[in-house]
């Protein structure tokens, strides 16, 4: 348990750090949404562009690994959004929030750290590939999302392809040839930019969490919490260890990537189309907390570390 602290401490302590500026006075509120603009146009753009352009994938793609972890986060995503709509009454862009929060992890803080002490060495390669995928196919799937169910063709197309998100995606993906080419002041400006997006988009939450508290009420974010905690995590273990056959480290990595605390990346989503961040915020804070205990109980269960 003190491990699993030590790992998400530094989370709490980023949010806190916000929240407590904000409560005092030190920062204003448009801070915080000029944070999470800085965050979504340049600093996750960078993030992604990096990872894309550097990561090593295999020739040979483990197809029942991805299938095991994408079919629980397309299940927990669309479960997300009929709840929020039937019972909470969101719609819109609210929708497509509280779908990225129930399927999107922590990867940074809480699971690269949980995963690799908990695999080791045979752990790195796994967490590698789902690391390289996850955010990019989740900030593609909503936006698509967002902007597809009030746009014609020719401006979904014109969106997408000026969306940051994307371009960080495509552009990584593009300079994958000619990464040995690139020059250095280039690739300084990149690594200082992503190294900045996620102690920046904590501050700005703890901004949004002492601005929005849990006005959206603690009925949507329990749910959420619960779907990428408990619902998400057992669904990838049933696929990994009932229906495809692959090394324990490989399902371990699997589920323990789909038991982590809702990502940032869905606040800062919501705070960009400026719907469901109170939704968002609520549910990051709270799935964190509670991972505390729900990791203990996966990393228990499937008898790693």
């Amino acid at each position: 348990m003190l491990t699993s602290l030590l790992i998400v401490l530094p989370v709490f302590g980023l949010i806190g750090l916000g929240y407590a500026a904000r409560w005092m006075k030190l920062l204003r509120e448009t801070t915080g949404e000029g944070l999470s603009d800085f965050v979504f146009v340049l600093a996750v753009p960078c993030l992604l562009f990096k990872t894309l352009a550097t990561a090593a994938v295999p020739l040979d793609q483990p197809w029942g690994y991805w299938i095991s972890y994408f079919v629980g986060l397309g299940v927990v995503w669309l479960i997300a959004q009929l709840v929020a709509r039937r019972v909470f009454k969101r719609s819109g862009p609210e929708l497509v929030v509280s779908g990225f929060a129930a399927a999107q992890s922590n990867t940074v803080f809480v699971g690269i750290p949980m995963i690799l002490k908990a695999y080791g060495d045979a752990g790195a390669v796994p967490l590698g590939l789902l690391l390289v995928v996850h955010l990019p196919v989740t900030m593609t799937i909503a936006t698509l999302l967002a902007e597809g169910g009030s746009a014609s063709f020719g401006l979904l197309a014109r969106r997408l392809f000026t969306h940051p998100i994307i371009l960080g995606i495509l552009l990584g993906a593009a300079a994958r040839p000619i990464i040995g080419f690139l020059p250095a002041p280039l690739w300084t400006i990149v690594d200082l930019l992503a190294a900045a997006a996620v102690p920046c988009a904590l501050v700005s939450l703890g901004i949004a969490l002492r601005r929005h508290g849990l006005a959206s009420g603690i009925g949507l974010p329990v749910v959420l919490s619960t779907l990428k905690l408990l619902v998400h995590p057992l669904i990838v273990w049933v696929l990994a260890t009932q229906v495809f056959d692959m090394p324990p480290a490989w399902s371990g990595v699997a589920v323990l990537f789909a038991a982590c605390p809702c990502g940032i990346n869905a606040y800062l989503f919501a705070e960009r189309y400026r719907q469901g961040v109170a939704d968002a915020s609520s549910a990051i804070a709270l799935s964190t907390a509670l991972s505390l205990f729900t990791t203990i109980g996966w990393l228990t269960w499937l008898g790693a570390g």
